[in-house]
């Protein structure tokens, strides 16, 4: 699956949004891609995470592991497409954690799969936990890498580790105190899963 065809996924279900958008990562920007609205459709879903498990194939995981709630579908789907069990992690006070009876055993290795990277401060912390647990963290993925090239956006890499995507797309984001938007007053949304405030910048 190509770029062209991962775009139309989103064009198709209106997941690609433009207005004024608090992310999860905390900065602003112009656009917003809402992976859910790919996500809830099982083919697609399955199309994108078949693709992303052909990109990790050569690298000998063991279990896929992804931060909630985000990365859970697109997680499931590369579980499926390797073959390994998918788990998820949960934020408990802040802190991600495994519950559910998930569990991760010394020496297995963990793919972390989120669906939209920005910054990487999810994967960050998912990682963070592999290591807690003794496990080993071989690669990260997601079905779209929107980092900035500053940030490491479209090198392949993500904290050291291989990093696999099926989309690139570098979109601007702000700081709030730089960002455009909040300067002429526009409302800001807040879509993402951290339930931040969507209240006026």
């Amino acid at each position: 699956m190509n770029a062209e065809e991962v775009l139309r996924h989103f064009e198709e279900t209106e997941a690609l949004l433009s207005g004024h958008f608090r992310l999860s990562s905390g900065l602003h920007s112009d656009k917003y891609l809402q992976c859910a609205k790919v996500l809830q459709w099982p083919e697609r879903a399955s199309a994108l995470g078949a693709a992303l498990g052909e990109a990790l194939a050569a690298l000998g995981v063991d279990v896929v592991l992804s931060p909630a709630m985000g990365g859970l579908v697109i997680g499931h789907e590369v579980g499926r497409a390797l073959g390994r069990r998918a788990v998820f992690a949960e934020r408990v006070d802040g802190a991600f954690t495994l519950r559910r009876g998930f569990g991760l055993e010394p020496g297995e290795k963990v793919v972390v799969v989120e669906d939209v990277v920005t910054t990487g401060g999810s994967t960050r912390e998912v990682l963070a936990l592999v290591k807690s647990l003794g496990a080993v963290a071989v690669a990260c993925a997601a079905v779209v890498d929107r980092r900035a090239a500053s940030a490491g956006g479209g090198s392949g890499t993500l904290e050291g580790l291989p990093f696999r995507s099926v989309l690139r797309m570098e979109v601007p984001t702000w700081e709030e105190a730089a960002c455009p938007y909040c300067r002429l007053g526009q409302d800001v949304v807040s879509p993402g899963s951290r339930r931040l405030s969507s209240a006026k910048a």
